[in-house]
């Protein structure tokens, strides 16, 4: 076959990137052939740090030859001679395992100099990340492997003109590259077949929390909904023995949507999941049952964000820190009311505008959606009135009584200044918001209105609440 033959299996095929962004992968490469410049460089990107995220593991661990075979397929529609698998700095076994792959490989001559006696050569290199989750966006990715500071870069111009050492480059997840040789084999029409209309082929499904049978599940997209993916007995298998009635499904990573349980008759495919406001994201679903407090799992999602900012721009580096202080306030009686809800609203929708990168952008989106498909309870923390926040009252008053913490006196503690500085048991007491008598329209709608024109008084609410 020839590299444009090959290239319109793929666009036959239907196959959208499996790393989350759910681009069109025949185009994505279609666009990379139109450029002339040589040499060109094949990226995999293997930084699978999505929390609830293990199908790549899976890939890499059980059938690593499907990358390889997928990786060295795009080297020769491309004309590349090198290829490159950034793997996730954790995943240390696998890193092993895959090295082991590559040269069980390279001896039987399918990768290296002249592959199986032609004048076609290929080789692949591997990469180990050093844990920073930002480093599965993909210029990112093309920094650290450089060995660059793992920060993303502006677009364009585009990763596929100017990406590694400067050359065009193509960056695909493991799961698209490991469906390359399926289709090359099987024809893109018969792979559309197997899935939906508009999305063919199948899709690895990640389950895990409160569900029986947490694991990686293979489904034709389009062919089961989310009740099945959990209940079905062949799935999931419904909520883990000990536990309680589900309460929410958290899809696509800590950066994709929640999903309340009237959703659950949703058919889990790009199309459908997209029209009812969610996504598949990475392939994660994260069960949760309805002892879980929406607020502290809220929480728990900001402070990952805040741990995994690289901190490059303003809306992201502060924004995730000013949100969580909020939620957190927000389960201390006595802290917050409704006010906080409406600085909480206009945060989200700064981040979401103003952030440089994917990961900013999505830091709030399962805040806007659980707080969209549970204001109720969100309301009732904001007048201090939750049921659920019984369970969780032993460590908060446990933590309210340490000294200077959220809630004595209606004020917080600043950090500390170091020698000579302001001394970390000095508070201040947090900036005044106008009362907020309903759930903001961004939640009511799950839209963001565009920004205020004033865009210095955001990044002054952004530094009057993280500092």
């Amino acid at each position: 076959m020839t590299p444009r033959e090959i290239i319109a299996e793929r666009k036959d095929a239907k196959l959208l990137g499996r790393g989350g962004a759910a681009y069109p992968a025949g185009n994505k490469w279609e666009q990379l052939l139109g450029i002339h410049e040589t040499p060109k460089h094949i990226v995999c990107n293997a930084d699978e740090g999505e929390p609830g995220t293990f199908k790549d593991r899976f890939i890499m661990e059980r059938n690593p030859f499907m990358l390889l075979e997928g990786m060295t397929i795009a080297g020769l529609v491309f004309g590349a001679t090198e290829g490159h698998v950034y793997v996730r700095g954790e995943y240390r076994s696998v890193q092993r395992g895959l090295m082991k792959a590559v040269e069980s490989a390279r001896k039987a001559n399918v990768l290296g100099d002249g592959i199986l006696g032609s004048a076609f050569s290929f080789d692949v290199k591997l990469v180990s990340g050093a844990g920073a989750y930002v480093c599965g966006e993909n210029s990112a990715l093309l920094n650290s492997t450089q060995g660059l500071a793992g920060k993303p870069r502006i677009k364009p111009p585009h990763l596929a003109e100017v990406g590694l050492f400067g050359l065009p480059t193509l960056v695909n997840n493991v799961e698209s590259f490991a469906n390359v040789p399926a289709i090359v084999s099987m024809g893109g029409k018969a792979f559309l077949d197997i899935g939906h209309p508009e999305s063919g082929g199948t899709k690895l499904v990640c389950l895990s929390g409160h569900v029986a049978r947490p694991g990686v599940y293979e489904v034709p997209l389009g062919s089961v909904t989310l009740r099945e993916a959990v209940f079905d007995p062949e799935l999931g298998g419904g909520m883990a023995e000990g536990r309680g009635k589900l309460k929410f499904l958290h899809l696509g990573g800590q950066s994709g949507p929640i999903a309340r349980t009237d959703l659950l008759d949703t058919v889990y495919s790009y199309a459908d999941l997209r029209k009812a406001r969610l996504t598949v994201g990475s392939g994660a679903v994260v069960v949760m049952d309805e002892t879980v407090s929406v607020l502290d799992y809220l929480s728990a999602v900001s402070r990952f964000f805040i741990r995994e900012s690289c901190g490059k721009c303003t809306p992201c580096r502060l924004g995730n820190g000013a949100v969580l202080k909020i939620l957190e306030d927000l389960a201390v009686p006595g802290v917050s009311g409704r006010g906080k809800l409406k600085t909480l609203d206009e945060l989200c929708r700064v981040m979401t505008m103003g952030s440089f990168c994917g990961l900013g952008r999505a830091a709030t989106v399962a805040l806007v959606s659980g707080w969209k498909a549970f204001p109720d309870e969100i309301e009732r923390y904001a007048m201090h009135d939750s049921p659920a926040a019984g369970r969780f009252a032993p460590w908060r008053a446990e933590a309210a009584a340490r000294p200077g913490f959220p809630g004595q006196d209606g004020r917080r503690p600043l950090r500390g200044k170091g020698s000579g500085g302001v001394p970390a048991t000095a508070a201040r007491t947090p900036p005044k918001c106008g009362p907020s008598s309903e759930v903001p329209e961004i939640v009511r709608s799950g839209t963001h209105p565009p920004l205020s024109s004033d865009f210095y008084h955001n990044v002054i609410l952004l530094y009057r609440l993280a500092v």
